[in-house]
């Protein structure tokens, strides 16, 4: 009896590429789209966000090109708790959430894993660009970064553990370009073989994050002062939750030279801007902790680690504290490093473990 895969299909050319190697490979293959958050709630969708009515019929489409049976689950209430309401308790609390790593873990990697089993698959099977392999010594699972390093997505997947990486694929992990992967969907006539990647978070459309927190929470956030590092004010800010450690852009003010946001003062409900020194963290500290390819280490490790989806991996030394919470040293004071972000730590193409940001310090 073949083995039974269930295939997290978002209607775009990767989950449809995965779908159709699956089926190639022997599987047992079910077609499955989530469905995770009401028009009424996020607004009118776009042609670079995922998750639409239209992905949805690309998805039915190609399963049914597939001869695979194809089913919607409505998520719908799990997605606010899991994710939203995550993403706004992080503005709310002055840190910058990563609402995709939170979709990845409690959406596909949770609740479509545990409706998977229910359904008696082996395995549920994504479009992500990453690699699973199986250390022959040790008998753990592992997490690699993808052929595609320009694709790779192994940042937004390093909290998979061993029971779910075992039971987990990623079929174009060893693809080398995305053309590939297209050229694929267009041998097997799919409707989707040219269609643009979604980029946006799917549930803020109009990419202003500010006006969804309000719209979707019916608060406002008062306006309040940007304010220099020694408390000088610089002008006036449209609501705190509206900028992240880094920015630049946008910030509506006429100043003699560039200034960076780095620290909301939540209580003060002050926006402090710099020119540049106060951006940069000789440490961090993470919680909510993941070890791949170990358990947690009794020793420093040496590792390259990124702080941000795009940002550039750079050397640095780990070490687990007491509580068990994990302390970051860089080699070299990081740039813009922000509470509610990700931490992740590699040695090579293989992904060491990572954490959420809980701290950074100067």
């Amino acid at each position: 009896m073949s083995e039974k895969a269930l295939i997290a299909m978002s209607g775009g050319v990767d989950s449809s590429v995965a779908a159709a190697l699956m089926k190639e490979a022997g599987y047992d293959c079910i077609g499955v789209t989530m469905k995770l958050y009401n028009n009424e709630d996020a607004g009118i969708s776009r042609a670079h966000t995922c998750c639409t009515l239209e992905d949805t019929e690309d998805a039915r489409q190609v399963a049914a090109s597939l001869g695979m049976p194809y089913y919607v689950f409505n998520f719908t209430d799990d997605f606010g708790k899991q994710v939203i309401e995550r993403f706004i308790k992080t503005y709310e609390a002055g840190g910058t959430p990563n609402p995709c790593i939170d979709c990845n873990r409690y959406m596909k990697h949770e609740k479509l894993y545990k409706r998977a089993e229910a359904l008696g698959c082996d395995f549920i099977v994504t479009g992500h660009y990453a690699r699973i392999a199986q250390d022959p010594e040790t008998g753990r699972w592992l997490l690699k970064k993808a052929r595609n390093l320009a694709k790779d997505q192994s940042y937004v997947l390093y909290f998979l553990n061993q029971k779910q990486l075992e039971h987990t694929k990623f079929p174009l992990g060893e693809f080398h370009s995305k053309e590939e992967v297209r050229e694929l969907a267009e041998k097997h006539g799919f409707i989707n073989a040219r269609k643009h990647d979604s980029q946006d978070i799917c549930f803020v459309v109009n990419g202003d994050y500010g006006d969804f927190i309000e719209r979707y929470t019916g608060k406002s956030f008062a306006p309040g002062n940007f304010v220099d590092t020694e408390g000088h004010v610089l002008g006036q800010h449209k609501g705190i939750i509206r900028y992240t450690i880094g920015q630049r852009k946008g910030l509506g003010l006429a100043l003699k030279q560039p200034m960076y946001v780095c620290e909301k003062d939540m209580e003060h409900n002050n926006v402090v801007l710099t020119t540049g020194p106060e951006l940069y963290s000789r440490q961090l500290i993470a919680d909510h902790f993941n070890w791949i390819p170990y358990d947690a280490p009794d020793h420093p490790v040496r590792v390259t680690v990124k702080t941000r989806y795009k940002a550039k991996e750079v050397p640095a030394s780990a070490e687990v504290l007491e509580d068990g919470r994990v302390k970051v040293t860089f080699d070299n004071p990081e740039r813009a490093v922000a509470i509610g972000q990700a931490v992740v730590l590699y040695d090579g193409d293989l992904v060491v473990g990572g954490g959420t940001i809980v701290k950074a310090i100067r």
